[in-house]
This record gives structure tokens, C-alpha cells and sequence, in this order.
């Protein structure tokens, strides 16, 4: 297949080759101007090879050469040379200091990454590859040094100039300007570094360490948004405990710094001491925020604060290592909101994260391993594999050992690597070196791509009293991999009586953990009186697809008794699931079976489930889901199945829905009951319209009664996504009203883009064409763009529409982003990538998307990379 206008060169984990050169001290001085930004570089080498070096490539792209010496003289032009890649120095010294200068434009930067100027302030994004565009130097994660930061700008236009580590001195300048020199005590790689400079106002507050040290918090954000910041602070403090508690991990540096913005690619970045964020992740208050929002701030700014220590402390050898920093990182994010919420709604939240976005990766032709082999663009590694199912194989390995054991691991990990770039072989020597464990068959699951399949059989002997479970392991063939290895899986499991009750397993236990390592073991389970039902793969103890025996009634039996949050919740699920695959493949035996009938009813008449986990239990799997359960995804026939039992269910516990939309109304509160409240009262809200087939006003009066009299934003959004969405409802005056109140708000304004980006009506095509004309739309700003082309590419009827035109829409709007914004264009490309699972007509169209975008002049090396991989005729 040719793709227009790319030769991308594929980097390969093997080819790993430690630097021939490590740089100990880097001293940055910035003149900033939007336009063109002056760089001066000092960078200290010392070589590290053992033969003599004849080239030393330095990294650099889109730099503008001013000046370059080194240790005082100016080099001659025979002593280097410039490429499209960067700087060779020729025959290098055994140690040398090299000074250079280079001239960057900062506003015309619409990539976002290295140095840029967006709504008026000097941001950075150096992860991965990012520094290159900043100056020359050795742009990769092994290669660490100290730095040193001198910023001058105008006082007018930049009265705050940040950089990593502390502060050291300021002062004024001839013509206005300013400048300020930071030093950050720790060697980090470039990747790590970052600067601010801007009009930004600060929210400050303290933390005091277990050993007693006082550190400075500092939130940098717009005047508007000071008073929003609450959630953010509380939740960057509570971190720092719990990682003080639980890891024994402090924090290092005098100062943290949280820096917030909407011009920005990602969610946000764990620079050394000074993190920027999207402003999605730090930015909240009840009239504005939903409690989603609040429960994201918590995660993320966890998320950035946990990696100090992994990803910063102990940073990577080389980009294959990603997982070593993200999946870890996220498994702590995972616990620490389990320990600060409902720990059983917290592992659904997380398992529903990975099947809708890591299992269907798995699957398709992006399929790579947690650690991938190869590469053109890391950029498009930042990926649901990486960062969620890394993180299920640290909880794994975390299941096995127990929490303790876990610890003693972290613990030899920190106090062999502080300091030091490493490989995911490292950490798990330090948990088994910890622990005396052998390990060694989870660097397959590594290294090995697909999501494992679970078989599971049991029988009961009556007549030996006993239980006898049998589990088989098998995975998939994924691109590059066509034979598979098994993989260790612990399978958590208990045993049920018919009174709900666990037995105990072989002994006093009731609860066991299995470790199939093979790709078939058996169980027997002796001193049972009675049959039992199983409970397995409890709290979701390995990322794999279970294929259990159970029947209906046995499903609905875990529904109602099973203990484990996650199981309950897993068999209404599979019931759910089961009545709509019916449908989908004959829409005449469209009902409510028996089975799943009695789950609802059961969670709608028990008061005393918490209700946060009685929402979870309550809600239907989403048509994405229920699609990837099918050999070919069946678009229209998911989306009718799914609308029927929403209507069904809806109708038929009227009362009951009712009931639960009056008793749950109460004054706004931010605490977990009030916030499960809120969610428990709003399904009912969305089953009573569903319900309303006939397109009777009555329940839309509801939703715009409460859409106009709700005191907090989740209960608004809410009643609006619910009324723009209504099939007969025209919410034209609504949709003004949310825009007039709340413009000013662009966290707001992209959930109104997105919302109706969302609503699956066939002229949504046409509204989204309008919304990207609209006056607050924006190409720049990569929340805008993901509100509007990510709300329409998960919006499966139109999306996915059988004349192809929203493939067509889509990859038009794609080509004219890859010039902006080729991360963000690449990223929204993996939607096309899954056109195997579609019927033929779509294939052919979607295929159509991709070739036109192949063909697209100066096409970027990310977006080159998804359309290779995942391009038809490749196959």
C-alpha cells in the first residue's frame, strides 16, 4: 500500500543501544516572543563509549540555527553538519560543552508539543519527543541531567514565569520585561521538562510532609477560575497522604505547581514539579462541573502527582517501556480513588474503561503488546494498552502477592532504581527478588498482544461431596503474532450455597485464588454437601473474557447474593446482554426475560444497596459493547435491540421509576451518597422517557423542570443530554438557553458540542457540519475538536451509517487536522481502524475513508503510522 509523501523509519525495541554520550548539565535561556523565540543552550557532555565517536546525532526539528560553538569556539562548518533529524557533530571530544542558539515561533507551533503560544500564554509538551523542537540535544529518556531555566519575557504580558524545580532569582529588565532563573535539583530527561509564561492568577494552600517538611501547592489559572480550583487542591493533598501511607512515598521538592490550560493535547503532564493540565482536570464547581468532572480531577491530578515517583524518580530506558511508568501509575490512580470512594464501583468504572476501549484495540489490526516491539510514531503508542491493561498486570501481580508482599516489592524497586531510567524486567525482579516469587511468566503478558479467552466448566459430585472446576486458557491470534503462549492468570473465585452464603474452600478459606499457567488445569473442591454455584473471576482478577457455564437462573441467583460488587453487577450484564443478542438476531423476540426481569426488580426493591452500585446495577450494557460481542457488529439492529429493553424496562417498573425520581430529589451535596443519589435518580429519569413510547410531553416535563430548577450541573447536563437526545422532543430552545447561559464556560460549551455531536438521529450528520462553523468552534484547541469529531465517531448509527457518509464526513475533517494537530488527527483515526468488524458495505466505504486519507499530501508521520496499520488492503 502506498501511502503519499512519508517514509517513516521504524524503531525497534532490539535495536535498544545504550547513548555514546550521556549530558550531565543542560542551562536553557528563552527570550520569548510569540513569533520568534530566542533558545541559548549550554549542554555539558561526557562520553560513555568505549571506542572512539566519529558522529554524535543530536536531536532537533523545526530549528532555526543561529549560532553554535563548543567549549568557546565557534565550530567550523566541516565540524558538523544539520539534517532533517537534527545536528551531527563531527569526531567529538571525550568531554565538551556545547553552546547554541536557535530561533523557534511559537504561535505558528499548532502540533502543540515542544514550545508553543496558545490563548496567550508559553506552554511546553515535551513528552515523548517534544524537547527536539525546543533545541538540539540527545531527546531520549535514558539520557538524564540537571537543569537550569532562565526566562525573560514582557511583565505586561507574562507577569508569571515558571519552570521545573525552585525558583532561585528575578529581576526586571530594560523595556518592561522580566526574567526569572529556576533550578531543578533532580537529572530528569527532556522529556520532563517544562516552562510557562503567561497572565495567570494562583491558588495556594500547603502541605506538610510525614517528616515534617512544609510544601508549597500552587494552582496557575485564568482570574475567572480561582474559585474552582477546591477540587483539585483537596484532591493533589489527599494524594500526597495516601502515597505517604501506603507506598511510604514523599514528596521531594520544595514547591508543586499545577498549571491550567485548554490548549493542550493530552490530559495533563507530570513534568517535574510543575505539572500542566487540561483545564477539563482541574476546574470545577457545582454550577459548572458534573460529578464526573469532579471524580475525573481526583484521578488525574492523583494520577500526575503519583508520578514523582513512577515515572520521574524512576523514569524509562526507552519509550518500549512506557507501561513501566503509565500502567503503573494508573493501578495507583485506580486505588487511590478505591480507597477515597466505593471500591466496588470504582473496579467497574475501571473494567468498563478497558472493555470499551483496550478490548476492542486487542482485537482489531492496532492490536500491540503492553510493551510493543516496534514503532514509527510513539506518539500513537499512548494508547488503552498501554496504560489500562498495563495497569490490570500490576494488579495482577499485586493479587498474587498480596498487599504487603506488593509493597516490600515498590519498596526494593525505589531503593534499587531512584535515579535511574529502567525496564519493566526490572520491576518485576524487584517483586520477585522482594518476595521469592517467580514471576517470570508475566513478561509474556507483556510481550504478547490479545485479550486472553477464559472457558470455564464445573460439575458437582454428589455422591463425593465434591466440586470439580476446570479452566481453559486461549488467545487469539493478533497481527505479527499468530501463536500464542499461555499466560499466568489468578482467577479470584468462591463458592456459593443456595442461601448466598460462601463455603469454605478445601479448609477455612471462603475466598481462593487460582493461577491457571497452563493452557488447561482442573480444581476439585471436597467436603460440599450441597451443589454450589460458582463465583469466578471476582473483582475482575485478570483482563480476560470469561466464557462461564452458568445458566439464567444461575446468573440471576449472583445478581441478587452474590458479595463481590463486581460479579453482581457482571451477571446482570451477561443477562442484559444475552435478551439483546437475542433481539438483534430477530427483533420479534424483543421482551424482558424472566431471568433478567427478576435482577431488576430485585436491585429496584432493595433500599439498602448504596446507591452508586444500585445505578451500576441498574444500567444497560452500551451499544458498543453489546456490538463487540457479535462476529460482525449488527449497527442498526444494536441500537433498536438497546432502545427497546430501555423502553421496556422503563414501562414496565413505571412506579418503581417514579418512586425512586421523587424520593432521590434532595438539595446539592458533594459526598458519596449524594453523588450516588444523583446518578440512581437521573437513570430513572432516562428509563421514565424511554418509557414514554408514545411521545407523550409528560416525562420531558420532568427533564425540563429539572434541567431549569437544578442547583448543580450534574442534574442539568443531565436533563439536557436527555432532552436533546429525545427522539420526539425538539429541544432547539433548550440548546439556546444552555449556549446563552454558559458561553463564557468552554469546559461547558464542549459538552454542548458534544452532546449534539452524540444524538443519534439521522440529520445529526448535518448538525455536526454546522457545529464546526459554529463562532466557538475552534481547530486549535483540542478539546473543541474532540467534543465534536470524537462525540460523532461514538455515535454508532450516524457514524457508522450504511451509505458511508459519516465515514466520508469524517476523514475529510481528519485530513484537516493532520496539518494542525497530527497527534490529535491520529488519535481520532482509530475509530476506521475497526472496519473488520462491519458488514461489507461498510468495509468497502471505510476502506474508501482510509485511502483518501493515504493519499492526503505532506501526510503526517502519526497519522501515516494508524492508517498502515490499519488499512485493508494490508490484509
Amino acid at each position: 500500500m502506498t501511502i503519499s509523501g512519508t517514509n517513516a523509519v521504524v524503531v525497534q525495541r532490539g535495536d535498544y543501544k545504550v547513548p555514546s554520550y550521556q549530558i550531565s548539565e543542560i542551562a536553557l535561556d528563552l527570550r520569548l516572543d510569540p513569533e520568534n523565540t530566542e533558545v541559548s543552550a549550554c549542554l555539558h557532555f561526557q562520553c560513555t563509549a568505549t571506542a572512539p565517536v566519529t558522529e554524535l546525532h543530536l536531536d532537533g526539528e523545526s530549528l532555526e540555527l543561529l549560532s553554535l560553538q563548543r567549549d568557546g569556539r565557534t565550530l567550523a562548518e566541516h565540524e558538523y553538519r544539520l539534517t532533517d533529524a537534527g545536528l551531527v557533530l563531527l569526531n567529538p571530544p571525550e568531554s565538551f560543552v556545547l553552546e547554541s542558539r536557535v530561533r523557534i515561533h511559537p504561535a505558528a507551533n499548532s502540533t502543540l508539543s515542544g514550545l508553543y503560544h496558545a490563548g496567550g500564554q508559553f506552554l511546553t509538551q515535551c513528552e515523548a519527543e517534544g524537547f527536539r523542537r525546543i533545541t538540539y540535544t540527545l531527546d531520549r529518556p535514558d539520557c538524564l541531567a540537571r537543569f537550569t531555566v532562565t526566562l525573560h519575557a514582557p511583565q505586561k504580558n507574562c507577569p508569571v514565569l515558571l519552570a521545573n524545580g525552585n525558583c532561585m532569582a528575578t529581576g526586571d529588565e530594560e523595556d518592561g520585561w522580566h526574567w526569572a532563573r529556576w533550578e531543578d535539583p533532580y537529572p530528569k530527561p527532556a522529556y520532563l521538562f517544562a516552562m510557562v509564561a503567561g497572565d495567570l492568577a494562583v491558588v495556594r494552600d500547603q502541605y506538610r510532609t510525614a517528616s515534617g517538611r512544609d510544601v508549597v501547592l500552587e494552582i496557575y489559572v485564568a482570574e475567572r477560575d480561582t474559585g474552582a480550583c477546591v477540587q483539585a487542591m483537596d484532591s493533589l493533598k489527599r494524594a500526597m497522604h495516601w502515597d505517604e501511607e501506603v507506598y511510604g512515598r514523599e514528596y521531594d521538592l520544595d514547591r508543586y505547581m499545577i498549571v491550567a490550560t485548554d490548549s493542550f493535547n493530552m490530559g495533563a503532564m507530570e513534568n517535574k514539579g510543575l505539572n500542566i493540565f487540561n483545564a477539563k482536570y482541574v476546574l470545577a464547581s457545582p454550577e459548572t462541573a458534573t460529578d464526573n468532572d469532579y471524580q475525573g480531577i481526583e484521578s488525574v491530578i492523583a494520577h500526575e502527582y503519583f508520578h514523582n515517583w513512577t515515572g520521574n524518580r524512576v523514569t524509562l530506558r526507552d519509550w518500549f517501556q512506557l507501561s513501566l511508568k503509565e500502567g503503573l501509575t494508573v493501578f495507583r490512580d485506580q486505588e487511590f480513588s478505591a480507597d477515597q470512594n466505593s471500591r466496588g464501583v470504582q473496579r467497574i468504572d475501571d473494567v468498563r474503561r478497558l472493555r470499551a476501549a483496550q478490548f476492542p484495540e486487542d482485537a482489531g489490526p492496532l492490536a500491540h503488546p503492553v510493551r510493543p516491539d516496534a514503532y514509527s510514531e510513539i506518539n500513537n503508542f499512548y494508547t488503552a494498552t498501554v496504560y489500562e491493561k498495563g495497569a490490570e498486570l500490576v494488579r495482577m501481580i499485586h493479587t498474587l502477592l498480596g498487599k504487603a508482599q506488593f509493597r516490600q516489592g515498590m519498596d526494593l524497586y525505589f531503593q534499587r532504581h531512584d535515579g535511574q531510567a529502567v525496564t519493566i524486567e526490572d520491576f518485576v525482579a524487584a517483586m520477585e527478588d522482594a518476595n521469592q516469587r517467580d514471576l517470570s511468566g508475566f513478561r509474556r503478558w507483556y510481550g504478547q498482544a490479545g485479550t486472553p479467552i477464559l472457558r470455564a466448566t464445573g460439575s458437582y459430585d454428589p455422591a463425593r461431596h465434591s466440586y470439580t472446576l476446570t479452566l481453559r486458557q486461549e488467545t487469539p491470534a493478533t497481527p505479527g503474532q499468530p501463536v500464542k503462549e499461555p499466560v499466568p492468570i489468578p482467577v479470584r473465585m468462591a463458592l456459593l450455597n443456595t442461601q448466598g452464603q460462601r463455603v469454605p474452600l478445601n479448609g477455612t478459606d471462603r475466598e481462593s485464588i487460582l493461577l491457571l499457567e497452563q493452557t488447561e488445569q482442573s480444581w476439585t473442591f471436597d467436603n460440599l454437601p450441597d451443589p454450589v454455584i460458582p463465583s469466578l473471576l471476582r473483582g475482575f482478577s485478570a483482563p480476560v473474557r470469561l466464557e462461564s457455564p452458568l445458566d439464567d437462573d444461575a446468573r440471576s441467583f449472583l445478581a441478587s447474593h452474590d458479595d463481590d460488587p463486581f460479579n453482581r453487577w457482571e451477571s446482570i450484564q451477561d443477562l442484559a446482554v444475552k435478551a439483546l443478542l437475542a433481539t438483534v438476531a430477530d427483533a420479534s423476540l424483543a421482551s424482558l426475560p424472566s431471568a433478567l426481569r427478576h435482577a431488576v426488580a430485585a436491585t429496584l426493591g432493595d433500599a439498602q444497596i448504596d446507591p452508586a452500585f444500585r445505578a451500576e446495577l441498574l444500567s444497560l450494557p452500551s451499544e458498543d459493547y453489546i456490538g463487540e460481542q457479535m462476529p460482525v457488529i449488527a449497527v442498526e439492529a444494536v441500537h433498536h435491540a438497546r432502545d427497546s429493553l430501555m423502553r421496556t424496562i422503563g414501562m414496565q417498573f413505571v412506579p418503581e421509576w417514579m418512586g425512586l425520581y421523587h424520593d432521590l430529589a434532595a438539595t446539592y451535596q458533594r459526598d458519596g451518597l449524594s453523588i450516588g443519589r444523583r446518578r440512581l435518580r437521573n437513570l430513572a429519569l432516562s428509563y421514565l422517557i424511554a418509557g414514554d413510547h408514545e411521545g407523550h410531553e409528560g416525562m420531558a416535563l420532568y427533564a425540563r423542570q429539572q434541567y431549569a430548577q437544578a442547583d448543580n450541573m450534574t442534574d442539568r447536563l443531565a436533563a439536557f443530554q436527555l432532552l436533546v437526545q429525545h427522539r420526539h422532543h425538539d429541544a432547539e430552545d433548550i440548546l439556546l438557553d444552555f449556549y446563552r447561559r454558559w458561553h463564557e464556560y468552554p469546559l461547558l460549551i464542549d459538552k454542548w458540542f458534544a452532546i449534539q455531536a452524540a444524538t443519534p438521529r439521522p440529520e445529526t450528520l448535518r448538525q455536526v457540519e454546522h457545529l464546526l462553523v459554529h463562532p466557538a468552534f475552534d481547530w486549535r484547541v483540542p478539546n473543541r475538536v474532540r467534543a465534536v469529531l470524537g462525540g460523532f465517531a461514538a455515535n454508532p448509527t450516524v457514524f457508522h451509517a450504511a451509505d458511508g457518509s459519516g465515514y466520508a464526513f469524517y476523514a475529510e475533517q481528519l485530513r484537516r487536522l493532520d496539518d494542525l494537530n497530527p497527534q490529535t488527527a491520529a488519535r481520532l483515526a482509530t475509530p476506521l481502524s475497526r472496519w473488520q468488524r462491519y458488514d461489507a458495505p461498510r468495509q468497502q466505504a471505510m476502506g474508501e475513508a482510509l485511502k483518501m486519507l493515504a493519499g492526503k499530501p505532506k501526510l503526517s508521520r502519526d497519522l501515516a503510522e494508524v492508517i498502515q496499520r490499519s488499512h485493508p488492503n494490508k490484509h
